[in-house]
């Protein structure tokens, strides 16, 4: 389509997002524009989307994520770069199947009456006909990803890398077995990591025991009374003198029979309650790392429901019964020395089921991380990796240089089943990808944590472990947009694993992290607030480009992000409909893009200060796309939009082209200009309404694939300077206006004496038309005046005002003003006041009195200049 014939194709009056978004999208799909070609020569740029889980749907924080990496994507697509947007989804190993397992109880059945097989089948299933429900919300939102090459974190590729990366990592000595401590959900009946526990402020109680009798009584306190049926020492800081005689010798354990050591540990804080401690090593990790120093027994009291195992009384009682009916019977033994009831602390809850966790000693597959955690340091150390914000750096560091062991296996149906085979004489040994393992041995149950084939993504998904083109290509990524709270787990892991699998080689060059997305008033989202938001339902009121702009407005690098509805409003919908009408008012006044820009000796003021200042906020948007800021970026483009592009250049406009000479063709020109490059600007953030609107300007194919803009270098410092003095001078009449009780719209008769300023005089016209001041008549007679700088402004409202209500309006205001006088001269006259007074409040007082004042004598003369009545 030409450009002649898309302007001639009017704009409908209003935008309805529902009636274009979805046909665009896939338009932008069907077309191939989100594709990527490893052979092809322009310079790649690739980012991999963070994998959501398959069970998931579209929260805020995917939709705030989401908009930050398309907008980058789409910028380098238009700059030229052979953009790779790398999708997929998470098998998402607990919640997957606790959602399979809730379906089968509905039926009264459990994974254990189908069978392993039979239940991953299920599960299989249930992905093909109801999982991936948020790839189609991710559509609506407008994703620019790649889906001819979706993956999912259990398909044969990556099966393929996760058995390569374990075999690797076993025969490197870097995967072994051993019993620790870790999380355990009884519901769910596996261990989790540490970002599945979700840690809630619970009323308990506090109760303190007595161990022993007499000169060997310890009195310890605890939370959790039932594991002292588990109890193998009291741990006491060596350089206590209370309990120095102590130790070395046995004292008894309360309910059980048993007699258990008292060992001196530097871990213990001898400030802090008794200064004593008992420990548990099988249920607390940090009672566990004291009995490895003291070689203790670590006995176990639950199975995996949380079910008291040791013979005696309490046999058989869960651990919530167990801890009530423990606490009566050291009661009966008098043993309790004091109970504090409730008792405010952190409690951990599964994240998937809600159920209160229970560190428990466990036989488990584990990580050694201390190697590969030094490597992911050195490659941000050394500059490989830049973090961004660059503050966020030191958490890294705390993190990757302090890291634990990681346990990788979890007791589940669903995920990559550990590659370890059993022999019937207790042989064990890793199988790869290619090898079998013997007749007769047995696999080991377990899967492995979801975060280990995630921590694979940025390669996995590029055809590891084989040297295929797109992994020659498209690695290392080029960022890594996402959260800071996931920069211990899934970043650390996949710089771990990046390095190790790729020679050294870092999954990406940049770590851009962005904050949690806030409700309205900074306050986290969650369901017991009441406060979660569902863009869906604001993308169905607002359309996708009002909730992008809405959330890219707030993201500032690394700091959490308020929204509200309001945001989505006036950032969003309210910004979106103005640009639609500015366009359209355009291009119904012959706005074109056709031939070169006119020669700068032919351009007006207002033309040359515009395509200046086009050419600066080029130069600024540029600036903050590449160091990620994102909120300054929307800011300097909304501003300039409907500050300077709307309020000023359109305005004046429209007397150019009320006139249709030669200064109206140049300024069609400069406007079809300027609209053309903003809404390439806007594209990013808001593509929707911006293929409409690009596509009807200029009759291009689509702005998905147009040319990013590029600064000209053109500047005009004169013309910047000259038209801001414009500016000053219609906005101190417009103030002035106001002062007078004219209505913005009214149009009163003005005589003004513009010799003293050039710059006014030559515009005369464009001012007369912004301020709606008509040329003065017979009988103009002059109520108010007002002087702008050398020039001198004079109008007649003697038509416009209706005196007796101005003057009720005026007397009213200054009664305001008058009293606000007095309370602050009674108060600053008030010596016991400011005696006691802070500084702050009597600065303030200082402040409205100055500004009553002011208000005063304004308001007294524009009272004696109302003529009468």
């Amino acid at each position: 389509m030409s450009t002649q014939s898309a302007q001639n194709s009017s704009l409908p009056a209003k935008f309805v997002p529902s009636e274009v978004e979805g046909m665009l999208y896939e338009r932008w799909v069907d077309r191939g524009y989100f594709d990527a070609d490893s052979s092809s020569d322009r310079h790649p740029y690739v980012v991999v989307l963070p994998p959501p889980n398959v069970t998931g749907s579209l929260h805020i924080g995917h939709a705030f994520e989401h908009t930050l990496i398309d907008a980058l994507t789409r910028r380098k697509r238009m700059q030229g770069f052979e953009v790779l947007w790398q999708p997929g989804l998470d098998h998402a190993g607990i919640a997957t199947q606790n959602v399979v397992e809730r379906e089968l109880a509905k039926s009264g059945r459990s994974r254990h009456d189908l069978g392993r097989e039979a239940f991953v089948q299920a599960v299989w299933d249930w992905k093909a006909k109801s999982g991936g429900s948020i790839t189609g919300q991710m559509r609506r939102l407008g994703d620019g990803v790649a889906w001819s090459r979706e993956r999912f974190t259990l398909d044969d590729g990556l099966s393929r890398a996760v058995q390569t990366i374990f075999k690797r990592l076993y025969d490197d000595e870097l995967i072994y077995r051993a019993e620790r401590i870790i999380n355990w959900c009884p519901r769910c009946m596996t261990a989790v990591s540490d970002i599945e526990v979700d840690h809630k402020d619970l009323d308990g109680e506090l109760v303190s025991i007595r161990y022993g009798e007499g000169e060997d009584a310890i009195v310890v306190a605890t939370t959790r009374a039932e594991t002292m049926l588990g109890d193998t020492a009291i741990a006491v800081h060596p350089e206590d003198d209370r309990y120095r005689h102590l130790v070395g010798r046995e004292i008894e354990l309360p309910l059980t029979g048993r007699r258990i050591p008292v060992v001196a540990d530097e871990h213990v804080d001898p400030e802090f309650g008794t200064g004593a401690v008992k420990v548990t090593p099988a249920h607390d990790p940090n009672d566990f790392e004291i009995g490895q120093r003291h070689n203790l027994a670590a006995i176990n009291i639950m199975d995996e429901r949380a079910i008291i195992t040791t013979a005696g009384p309490f046999e058989g009682l869960d651990r919530l019964e167990a801890r009530s009916t423990v606490v009566a019977a050291l009661r009966a033994e008098g043993r309790i020395v004091a109970e504090k009831r409730p008792y405010r602390h952190a409690v951990g809850h599964c994240s998937r089921c809600g159920t209160v966790i229970e560190p428990r000693l466990s036989m488990q597959w584990w990580v050694k991380v201390a190697p590969l955690a030094k490597a992911a340091g050195d490659v941000v150390r050394d500059g490989q990796v830049a973090v961004h914000p660059p503050e966020l750096a030191s958490r890294y560091f705390d993190w990757v240089d302090n890291l634990r062991d990681w346990n990788i296996s979890r007791q589940l149906w669903w995920g990559h089943r550990i590659p370890i085979w059993y022999g019937p004489d207790g042989q064990m040994a890793c199988v790869g990808p290619d090898e079998t393992a013997p007749q007769g041995w047995v696999q080991d149950s377990d899967v492995l944590d979801t975060w280990f084939s995630s921590a694979l993504w940025p390669f996995s998904t590029m055809g590891w472990p084989e040297k295929t083109p797109d992994l020659e290509r498209f690695y290392p990524n080029s960022v890594l947009v996402t959260g800071y709270d996931l920069l211990f787990f899934w970043i650390a892991r996949m710089m771990m694993f990046g390095t190790y699998a790729m020679d050294g080689q870092p999954p990406f060059r940049v770590i851009a992290l962005h904050g949690m997305v806030r409700d309205q008033h900074g306050k986290k989202m969650s369901k017991s607030f009441g406060n979660v938001v569902d863009p869906l339902e604001w993308m169905d009121r607002y359309g996708s480009d009002a909730v992008r702009a809405a959330l890219a407005a707030g993201a500032n690098p690394g700091t959490d992000v308020p929204i509200g509805e309001d945001q989505v409003t006036a950032t969003g919908r309210n910004f979106i409909t103005k640009v639609w009408n500015a366009t359209r008012f355009a291009m119904m006044n012959g706005a074109t893009v056709d031939g070169p820009l006119p020669a700068v000796e032919e351009m007006g003021l207002a033309d040359r200060w515009m395509l200046s200042r086009l050419n600066t906020t080029i130069a600024a948007v540029d600036a903050l796309f590449e160091d990620y800021q994102f909120a300054k970026l929307t800011d300097v483009l909304y501003h300039f939009a409907w500050d300077e592009v709307f309020d000023w250049y359109i305005e004046v406009s429209k007397v150019t082209f009320a006139a249709d000479g030669p200064a109206a063709r140049v300024s069609r020109r400069v406007l079809g200009e300027v609209l053309d490059v903003l809404l390439r600007l806007l594209h990013p953030i808001t593509p929707f309404v911006t293929e409409v609107l690009w596509t009807a300007l200029t009759g291009g194919e689509s702005v998905v694939i147009a040319s990013w803009p590029t600064d000209s270098d053109f500047r005009d410092a004169d013309a910047e300077s000259d038209f801001e003095r414009l500016q000053a001078a219609i906005t101190e009449v417009r103030r002035f206006r106001s002062e007078q009780g004219v209505q913005p719209g009214q149009k009163v008769p003005a005589q003004l004496d513009l010799q003293g300023e050039p710059v006014l005089a030559a515009h005369e016209d464009v001012i007369r038309h912004l301020l709606r001041l008509d040329v003065p008549g017979e009988g103009f007679s002059a109520t108010a005046s007002l002087a702008v700088g050398k020039a001198v402004v004079a109008i007649d409202l003697s038509g416009a005002l209706d005196i007796s209500a101005e003057r009720k309006r005026l007397s009213k205001d200054l009664a305001v003003a008058q009293k606000e006088l007095e309370n602050a001269d009674r108060k600053l006259g008030n010596a016991e006041f400011m005696g006691k007074a802070p500084q702050k409040i009597i600065d303030g007082i200082h402040a409205r009195r100055a500004i009553a004042v002011e208000d005063s004598l304004r308001l007294q003369q524009q009272l004696g200049a109302l003529p009468s009545e």
